[in-house]
Parts: structure tokens; sequence; C-alpha cells
């Protein structure tokens, strides 16, 4: 063949080669549009449509769900049960999956549709028994309680039976990725999701497991510079892990894994919160002032979702948690509450010892004892389904080692079984929350407390023109010889170590018309009383309160303005007291580096760190080096005498590092590294540090200092518990936002402490409210994403955009003014004989 003709029969083979590939890759690229839109048709279908009428079985009158702007739905009905109806139809408009998820959790039935990744969580649920609890707590409310238990139920069902006969799209679009059907909303549910909450809120395992850990490794005063008491009196010597149990050694106990939708907080991300109450002669408008935002972890949607319901005693307004019919921090047309962490102590880890000559009893002070002991089955998707033993003891549920890292303070011969007031089986709780909103005085409000059980809060109430804190929820009886007096585990078969039952409510510490005019919560303590009746001897942090006092303070009177700046305050009291000590003997010192060297690197962040003001500004590099540097800092203090045990302290201890730099009973010693013959100063330390963070963040951001950014690195995290994982789904369904604050500011964006991120914003005020009682309907709300659960929603992350700014939208309890903006009204009729069956 002529070479011509090769050429002209090669070039036909390249275009047809050329055209054949165009057309396999418009045909998948067109495939792909074709799935793409189908998958979003079909998932658009479940986005529920606010503005109808809709006939549904359970309800005695026709209820009005009407939608402002921002999606938040005000419930008009002719009865208290028909007004709780609609909200449960509200909140399964919205957040379906999320219940279903959370009652799962709460349940311990996770693994059938997760699968084997989920059945660590399933088996600390289940050896728990805090559905079972729940159960058992529907029995103990009284009629108006179960009554408005019962009317919310009916309401999620209506919605269900809803999506059901209509196909509409399965309620949410994680349904057409996981198992659709559900099962009928329970009075237990509700109560479960309540019992959950106290679990995600607790913090006290955790922290006696540390300390009682740290206590294997430390002299009682080096013990007491890592784990000091918050300042006050009552301070006293107390045993150590070695002593209760001389077998236990410390071992190196691998910290396992935290495994999907686990529910127990990592240390340092239990609750918190704030709350600010002005009575009416110290407010610039003669009403009482009152603002909270409550700190949780953040996720995709927030766990916060807006209601108004027109109840018979009047219209409330606020924070609701799907699958949780009452409005948990809000106001009413009088009174107005928000709620802050207590840090109650209401744990307490028993270690039971085991009869050597049969393993199915363990000691009591009467001898041995069986076990009560109940077999269960945990179904698990794509896997054979596990038998659980459970066993409990006369003081709780007894868990396995791998569960709070209790196998690290376990001695081998023992379990280890926790008290807690959360498996209370005679939960009346939530009777609190109704009677709250309906709640006309003052003293009624605080009356409402004493109902409550857990998880232990700080109800702060201000009415028109008075205001009171009450702490609510229940304390356990403890015997004023108990030899840990809770802060470590102890023996189980000591009788002076078991719970005496629980406190009278009266025990509660109340503040009533404070002569100040001022109250206050950042979680710190609030009581300086001896054990047994401290309330805790572990409290939030306690620089935000001393920062919350110089703001509250130093104004003669206050408006609906200066409470809002108080809750977005970014300044670090932390760091104005840290830095001064630290940095002493390092400011403008030493000779003139080179750019580019380590040494002018170190000299640029100290003259910026000189002239800083302590705010945590997203905008600013100093916050990012001040983190950095602390959490060196204190990883170089304490590893050469705690080893890999210092892995345990993700976030920084003020209080730990001011005792060693002020050397306040010869904490300076932690400075001395003990494995080098060298006598390290803490100066050497504090330089050693400071090179160490610089080094991370030069790796991390980039080399030029001034061009760092704390809001790059405080980063806030809403991630989807489930879809956030999925490759590309991620993207969708996560938000992140630069934000400013951080672990010890009032503007509190609690970071994650984990490599690789251990700064990002991962705890913080999901919910932020304000009230004016000089002027009710100018109060303001916000929450962290927006009402929607739906990826696709325009409400699924509206809110969190204003949220992120600091800023907060109006809260009405105008009827005519929420249907003057109406965007949706959905009309809810009883279903009749002859209508369509809902």
């Amino acid at each position: 063949m002529l070479p011509e003709a090769m050429g002209s029969t090669g070039g036909m083979r390249v275009q047809q080669v050329f055209r054949w590939s165009f057309r396999v890759v418009s045909m998948t690229l067109l495939l792909l549009a074709l799935t793409m839109a189908g998958v979003l048709w079909l998932t658009s279908r479940s986005l529920p449509d606010y503005d109808q009428t809709t006939e549904v079985r359970g309800l005695e009158s026709p209820v009005e769900i009407v939608r402002n702007t921002f999606n938040v739905p005000h419930v008009f009905g002719e009865s208290d049960a028909d007004v709780f109806f609609g909200l449960g139809y509200a909140h399964a408009q919205d957040r379906l999956w999320q219940m279903t998820l959370l009652r799962r959790t709460a349940q311990g039935r996770l693994s059938e549709v997760f699968g084997q990744r989920t059945l660590r969580t399933d088996e600390l649920l289940r050896r728990l028994g805090l559905y079972r609890a729940a159960t058992a707590s529907v029995a103990a409310q009284d009629p108006e309680t179960r009554a408005m238990l019962d009317a919310y139920a009916a309401g999620v069902n209506a919605r269900i039976d809803v999506v059901n006969r209509d196909a509409s799209g399965r309620g949410a679009p994680e349904f057409f990725l996981f198992p659709p059907q559900i099962a009928p909303w329970q009075p237990a549910d509700s109560i479960a999701l309540v019992k959950l909450m106290a679990l995600q809120l607790s913090g006290h395992v955790g922290e006696d497991v540390l300390r009682a850990r740290a206590s294997l490794l430390l002299e009682a005063d080096r013990l007491a510079d890592l784990h000091p008491d918050v300042p006050g009196d009552g301070v006293v010597d107390l045993a150590s892990a070695g002593d209760l149990f001389p077998t236990l050694q410390p071992t190196h106990f691998a910290r396992a894994e935290r495994p999907n939708l686990w529910p127990v907080p990592a240390r340092g991300l239990s609750g918190a919160s704030n709350a600010f109450a002005v009575a009416a002669d110290h407010a610039a408008g003669g009403g009482a002032l009152l603002a909270n935002d409550p700190h949780l972890g953040l996720s995709a949607p927030t766990l916060w979702y807006l209601a108004r319901l027109e109840l018979a005693t009047g219209g409330v307004i606020g924070g609701t948690i799907p699958g949780i019919p009452v409005i948990l921090a809000g106001r009413s047309q009088t009174l107005g509450w928000g709620l802050t962490s207590s840090y109650l102590d209401d744990q307490d880890v028993l270690i039971e010892q085991l009869n050597p000559e049969n393993p199915e009893e363990y000691r009591t002070p009467d001898g041995f004892a069986p076990f009560e002991t109940e077999r269960v089955i945990v179904t698990i998707k794509d896997a054979p389904p596990v038998t659980l033993t459970l066993r409990r003891t006369v003081n709780g549920p007894v868990l396995t080692g791998s569960q709070f890292d209790l196998g690290a303070v376990t001695p081998p011969g023992h379990v280890a079984a926790l008290s807690w007031t959360g498996l209370s089986p005679d939960d009346t709780s939530l009777r609190t929350g109704l009677e709250l909103m309906r709640a006309q005085t003052l003293e009624e409000a605080i009356a409402a407390a004493r109902h409550y059980i857990a998880p232990a809060q700080n109800l702060t109430v201000a009415d028109g023109t008075r205001i009171a804190m009450q702490l609510m929820g229940r304390q356990p009886s403890r015997a004023a010889t108990h030899q840990s007096q809770g802060r470590i585990p102890a023996p189980g078969w000591v009788e002076d170590n078991r719970w005496r039952g629980l406190r009278p409510f009266a025990d509660n510490p109340v503040w009533l018309d404070p002569p100040s005019g001022l109250l206050g919560n950042t979680n710190n303590k609030i009581i300086d009383r001896p054990f047994p009746g401290h309330i805790s001897f572990h409290w939030g942090d306690s620089q935000r309160v001393q920062r919350m006092e110089r703001l509250m303070k130093n104004r003669g009177v206050h408006t609906r303005e200066s409470l809002i700046e108080a809750q977005l305050d970014a300044v670090s009291n932390a760091a104005r007291a840290l830095l001064p000590l630290v940095g002493a003997d390092l400011w403008f010192t030493g000779e003139a580096a080179p750019p580019g060297t380590p040494e002018r690197r170190r000299q640029t962040a100290l003259q910026l760190l000189a002239a800083w003001n302590g705010e945590m500004s997203e905008h600013l590099p100093e916050p990012l080096i001040y983190a950095a540097w602390m959490r060196a800092l204190q990883d170089r203090l304490i590893r050469d005498d705690v080893g890999p045990l210092a892995d345990e302290y993700t976030h920084l201890e003020p209080l730990f590092i001011e005792r060693v730099y002020r050397n306040i009973g010869g904490a300076a010693g932690w400075c001395d590294v003990v494995q080098s013959s060298v006598i390290e100063t803490c100066t050497d330390i504090a330089r050693l540090a400071l090179d160490d963070a610089l080094q991370y963040l030069s790796e991390t951001y980039g080399n030029r200092v001034e061009a760092w950014r704390w809001g790059d690195a405080h980063e806030a995290q809403h991630d989807h518990p489930v879809l956030g994982e999925v490759p590309f789904l991620g993207a969708v369904v996560n938000i992140r936002q630069s934000t400013s604050g951080g672990d010890n500011t009032l503007q509190r964006g609690k970071t994650s402490g984990e490599m690789p991120t251990p700064f990002a914003n991962v705890h913080a005020a999901t919910y932020r409210g304000v009230y004016d009682f000089a002027d009710p309907e100018s109060s303001v709300f916000i929450t962290s994403t927006g009402q929607s659960g739906h990826p696709l929603s325009r409400h699924y992350d509206d809110l969190g955009e204003l949220w992120r700014r600091g800023e907060y939208i109006p809260m009405t309890l105008d009827p005519a003014l929420a249907r003057a903006g109406a965007v949706g009204v959905t009309t809810l009729v009883p279903a009749t004989e002859a209508g369509t069956p809902g």
C-alpha cells in the first residue's frame, strides 16, 4: 500500500476513535446528568410544602403552623394538646431524620442501619439502659405532662402518615440511603432524648478517670497542679487511686478510638453556656433583661430548632430540640428563662470486686451477691447479630474497660459500675419544661424546677422587673466519709462510698432578687460549701466568669445591646493573664536577627503578642500564636512526668500554667525535664515551646507570621453526623465558617484539641437569645445553622451566616405580626371518615 493511502487510513481510524470516544464521554456525562437530576428530583420531594391544608388523624381541632421568613413555626390551636400536636408535626416536617437518628442512638439500635461501625455505640447505650429507664419513666409523668407527650407523639406520627400517604420523598433525603421504615413516635422517645442530652452534657466520669490515672503517676501536690481546684475554700487532701486500689499499676492504656455517632463528649467538650440577667433598676429601659447562649457540639443541622407556641396561658417562643415538646430556653409575655450547665457532680464510678470463686457475684458490705443479668441481641446490618450480657449491681450498670477508659483504673478481678441520676426510672424532668412555659411569676418558674432530674442545669429567670437563678437537678446524697468524695473511682463494696439516695430539692441553692441587680453564670463555681454539700469539685473554666464580671459590673445600667456585646465578647482573660507570666523574660530580648531565621520569627511573634489586647479575633495572627504556644508549652511541661497520658490533656489548663509560672507550692518544678541532667528553667521551656509552636505554624500556614489568621485555624465545623463523611456529599452538607472566640472567651468557640486540626471550632453557642422586658417584642435570637435539616432547603444554613457575624433575628409573640409576615401557612384539620385517611 502506498504511504499516502496508509496515512489516509490511519487518519480515518483516529477520527473513528475520536468520534466513539466523544460519544462514550457524552453518553456518560448525559447519564451522569440524568442520574443527578433524578437524585435531585427524588430528594427535593422531601422538601415540605409549608403552604397547604392537610387532613391528619389524631387531631381534635384545626391547627395553624405559620412560618415566618426564617422558617420559624408559630403554632396556633384551640387547646394545648392541639398546639403540641402541631409542634410535633413541625419538628417532623423539618428534622425527621435527626429525630429518628437521636432515637436510635438512645435505644442502642444504630447498628441496624449502619452496621459494625456503630456497634460500640450501641453497646454503651444498651449497657447503660438509657432507653429502658425512659420507658419506665412514662408511668411517673403527671396527667398534664403525659397529655403533652401523647399529643406531641401524635403530631409526629401524623407527619409520618402524610409522608407515606403522599409519597413525600420519604420525609428526608437520608431515607433514600438508609432503611425508610420509621417506627411510630412514643412518649418514651421524648424522655429518652432528654436522657441522651444528659449523657452528652455530663463529663464527670471522664474527669474522674483521668484524675485517677494521673494520681498513679504524680505526688499529691503535683496532682493538685494539673487538676487544680477552682479558687475558693474547701480544698481537702484526698486518697489517690493507688491508695484505694493497691494492686492498680500505671500502664499505657491506649485510648479507644471514638466510634461513629459516639454520644459521650471528649474531655472539655461537655456542656457549657452563658447566662446574664439584669434587674429592672439596673436596665436603661426600666425592664429586666436576660441573655442566654447554651453551648453544644456543632453539627449540621444544629440541635436547636426555633418555635413559638400559643398555649392557653399565653405565647412562648425560643429554642426547642426536635423530639422534645418544650421550649427549653426562651420567653413568654411575662417571663424569660435560660439554661447553663451547672457541672453538678451526679456521676460516680464504683469499682466492684468479683468473687474469685464465682465471677457471677460481686462483693457487697454484706458479702457476695449475684449480678442482675440480662441478655440482649443487637442486630447488625450485613453481619450476624451480637448477644450482649448486661450486668447491674446495686450501684448501677456495669461497663466495659473500653468505655470511658475505665480499664485503666479497674484492677484485675474487678469491674466498674456507674451511679448516675440520668438513669432514674422516675424521670419527671419534662414536667419542669411544661410548667416553665405556663409560669406567670418568678416564684412559679423556680417552683417548676423541683421536678427536674437531669441533666443538672442552672435556671436563670427574669420577669418584668426581677431576676433569679435556681440550680435544678437532683444531687446524690453521699456520706461525709466517702473515701474519694466522688473525685475518682472508689470501692463499691464500702458502704460509705455508696449513694444514700438523693438530696432534697431544698438543698439546691437559689439566688432571688440579688442586691447587685445582676446575675450571671458561665459554668463557674456557684457556691462554696464543704463536701458532701459541695455541688461539684469540677467546674467550667474560671476565666470567662472574670470577664463576665468586668463587663457586667463596669456599667451603671445595661441594655439589650450591652448583653449582646457580652455574648459576642472575644477577649481572652486567660491570654491576658498567662502571656505576661510565660513571656516575662522573653519580651524584647536578644540581638536583632536576620530575616527568615528562627530567631527573627520568634522576635516577630513576641512583638505582636506584646502589643495584643487578648482579643481572639478571626482576622488576627496573635490568637493563633498564643494558642499554639500554650498548647506546646503545656505538652512540654507535663509529658516527661506523665508520659503518654499527656495525650489526654488536649486543651489548655490555664490554672495549671499560672501555678507553674507563679511557682505556687513549688509548681515551677514542672519546668525541669526529669530525664535530662541539666536543670531547665521555666524561661527555657517557654522559649522552646514558642519555637515548637512557630515551627508548626510555619509548616501549616506559611512562613509569614503577619499573614497568619486565627480564623483559618479556628474554623467552625458544622458537620452532618452521617452524610458528612461521604465523599463529595460532605462538601454539600457540611458547613465551614471562620470564627472568632476561643476556649476561654465569652464568645466561646471550644477547639477540638485533636490533630490534625487542634484549633478547629467544634463546640460553641448553638443558640443565642436576648430578651428585653421593657420592650419584649424587641427580643432577638439566633441558632448556628438553620431550621431545616434538608441540605437542599434554603433554610438549611440561612441562620448560620448571621450567627457567624454575630447577628440576630427578631422574635415576636404578636399573632397579627406573625401572620402578617407569613411566607407559608400549614393548616392541619382533623381527618373525617369521608376524607382522605391521614
